[in-house]
């Protein structure tokens, strides 16, 4: 029997975050399994569609054949709650949740419940749904009333990375990963940096800056007025040989995110064996293994800037840092194992 499923994002596949960087991959290793994937692209305007977008995607998924498992991107899913009720009398659904879009930072709270109750009434819809972190499986169960044996985990993959490190002089090379939005706390890292000036470092953060141009242009207004430009440096979206080279010329990644799914960025850094420093927001605690980093509170810049001198000022520990990091990436799930949970709980719902 041909194994048909349709794939649907809201946008381009090759949109430059971790969300779509998984998606990407999933369908990817779906096809090495022998599925046939259509990929349906409903357009970028969500979570926050407008009634034209609605519409299409309604014309656009109600032609996908009756009987054809649908699996739905979250960052959609869960403002479709009514076109999920549409669709699961003739598909099989499965909701494709990173994380809940309630949980999204920097939006008011009443923004905030519309989206948990129309995500919990949308994904009362499905047959299954997908988790990439045990964290938010834990979360839906316990919030949006989905049941625990209807939700399976598939971790992001991590490929082996060569040990080789870039040797060099000078300043400590700091990176952070991830496009540069509210959630990832870059405004705390600023802060933070900002009393560190007496410690020899340099800060690449790598990025898209196009999701949230208020957010780029507020944070290179604090790096102006903390005196910084010369230390802080925005690269922007890097391609997979340019970020490779910047994982290998650091010698320590630092995330301070207000909210995680799992955080590809964390697994990234702990695959090519750099030392952690992030916050305990999320999934964070279950990505970033003991021993291979310092996690500390959301939103806070004093104990930031504490891990960071502490890990500044201690060759010796950053090597310890580093040395569990590498041996946490040699336990990490490869895509192929990711996938083939993935294609488990669309088997199941087939």
């Amino acid at each position: 029997m041909v194994k048909r499923v349709a794939f649907v994002v809201p946008g381009h596949l090759d949109t430059p975050t971790g969300g779509y960087a998984y998606d990407r991959r999933m369908v990817a290793e779906l096809r090495e399994l022998g599925w046939q994937v259509e990929v349906a692209d409903i357009g970028n305007e969500f979570p926050r569609p407008s009634e034209r977008a609605r519409s299409a995607a309604r014309d656009r998924l109600l032609a996908v054949p009756a009987g054809t498992p649908i699996v739905v991107d979250g960052l959609a899913f869960g403002v479709l709650p009514e076109l999920a009720a549409e669709l699961h009398r003739d598909h099989p659904l499965l909701a494709l949740v990173h994380h809940p879009l309630a949980l999204e930072s920097g939006i008011a709270p009443a923004d905030a419940e519309d989206f948990r109750r129309r995500e919990r009434t949308a994904l009362a819809h499905t047959d299954r749904v997908i988790v990439t972190s045990p964290s938010t499986a834990q979360r839906l169960a316990a919030d949006y009333a989905v049941a625990a044996e209807r939700i399976t985990v598939a971790l992001p993959g991590s490929e082996a990375r060569a040990a080789a490190r870039i040797e060099r002089g000078g300043p400590l090379a700091l990176l952070a990963v991830g496009a540069v939005v509210r959630r990832k706390g870059y405004d705390v890292l600023i802060e933070a940096l900002a009393t560190l000036r007496d410690l020899p470092w340099r800060m690449t953060i790598a990025g898209d800056r196009t999701r949230a141009p208020a957010i780029v242009t507020a944070l290179e207004a604090q790096v102006r007025r903390h005196d910084l430009a010369d230390r802080i440096a925005f690269a922007g979206a890097v391609d997979d040989e340019r970020l490779a080279a910047l994982h290998a010329g650091a010698d320590l990644f630092v995330l301070p995110s207000r909210f995680e799914g799992y955080g590809m960025a964390f697994a990234e850094a702990i695959a090519h064996g750099l030392p952690v420093v992030g916050t305990t927001a999320g999934a964070i605690p279950d990505t970033v293994p003991d021993g291979a980093g310092i996690l500390v509170p959301p939103d806070n810049a004093a104990a930031l800037a504490h891990a960071l001198r502490r890990l500044i000022g201690s060759d010796a520990e950053r090597e310890n840092l580093a040395t569990a990091a590498r041996a946490a990436a040699a336990r990490l799930p490869t895509w192929p194992q990711s996938a083939e949970a993935f294609a488990r709980a669309i088997e199941a719902v087939r």
